[in-house]
């Protein structure tokens, strides 16, 4: 890291200091004056008009960029950058003549009127702009192209977790037992729970190439897992999904409300005398899940769990909301896409 600046820093002040000196031979032949003559004064008078210009410039485009990105509106940051580069070449002329004029004494004879030298001051002020928002321009899109890495790594370790926990031995291992029993005592039953666990599982590997699903998909889904779990827990648990708003056709992370689900069967007990009420609320602005607290002493605390489902939104820029009370715990999931 320290190589890298002290490389930045050399290649600053090498481009400043070549920049400075085209720009002091463009105006020895504008003026047609002796190049030799003064020869190091005005290269210094140069180099600390560009060098004060490059700070001043990127200073303006760390506040525009914070204040006024290019993404809110194009033509505001045009005008934007003009009238910020018109007041720093402003600026610096005031104080240059003033140091030059009222300081260093020296005779305004023969020196070119205030308007040539802010046009200027502007010619050469322009390029060091264009040239910072070329820089940062393709910092930007080489983060995003890093960014985008990451989120589809965090994608793809999502998936696997989430495979990983519903192919979990202790669920598996509860499905089957629920299956050999009723493959004892009710044949047809039985034929209902394989397709259920079947459907379940065709959805968790038909997830590879889908990053969002909508609101209706997940919740079909979600009806063979739920029949699952009313096969094993019976009436020890009730379900219920109030939809507040047509928002079926908004799109959320895949397997949300299932994971959230296991997760409530997971930590809580559930049984006939003291049932475990879990309800989804479906309305514009987030879907609902909510329980009962009954916790669990031998909880499995295994699978994936709201920490990789609150990653998930954080990467499309949104925010799970957990709200904990002693009897309730409430999970509001964001929509992806409205």
């Amino acid at each position: 890291m320290g190589k890298m600046n002290v490389k930045r820093l050399v290649i600053f002040f090498s481009s400043t200091l070549i920049y400075a000196l085209c720009q002091m031979l463009f105006s020895i032949i504008l003026m047609k004056e002796d190049l030799w003559s003064n020869f190091h004064i005005q290269l210094s008078a140069h180099y600390a008009v560009i060098f004060a210009m490059c700070i001043a410039d990127y200073y303006l485009l760390l506040f525009l960029n914070k204040y006024l990105p290019y993404s809110k509106n194009i033509f505001l940051r045009i005008v934007a950058d003009t009238a910020g580069i018109t007041v720093i070449c402003m600026v610096l002329l005031t104080i240059f003549n003033f140091l030059i004029y009222d300081v260093f004494l020296i005779p305004q004879d023969g020196l070119p009127p205030f308007l040539v030298k802010f046009a200027f001051a502007m010619s050469t002020n322009i390029p060091i702009l264009l040239v910072f928002e070329l820089i940062h321009y393709f910092q930007s899109e080489q983060k995003a192209i890093a960014d985008s890495e990451k989120a589809k790594r965090k994608v793809l370790l999502f998936q696997h977790e989430t495979l990983r926990s519903q192919l979990n031995p202790h669920f598996l291992f509860n499905s089957l037992n629920v299956l050999s029993s009723l493959i004892y005592f009710n044949q047809e039953s039985a034929n209902k729970f394989t397709k259920a666990l079947s459907k379940t599982y065709r959805y968790v590997l038909s997830l590879t190439h889908q990053p969002v699903v909508t609101v209706a998909e997940e919740l079909l889904a979600l009806d063979s897992y739920i029949f699952l779990m009313r096969m094993r827990f019976e009436n020890s648990f009730t379900f219920t999904v109030n939809k507040l708003a047509f928002s079926e056709q908004y799109k959320i992370i895949p397997l949300t409300l299932q994971l959230l689900i296991e997760n409530a069967f997971k930590h809580n007990s559930a049984t006939e005398e003291s049932s475990l009420n879990i309800i989804i609320n479906i309305d514009n602005d987030y879907i609902t899940v909510e329980n009962n607290i009954q916790l669990s002493g031998s909880a499995d605390r295994g699978g994936i769990g709201l920490r990789y489902i609150t990653e998930q939104y954080k990467i499309h820029n949104k925010e799970v909301k957990v709200e904990h009370t002693k009897q309730m715990f409430i999970v509001k999931i964001p929509y992806i896409q409205p």
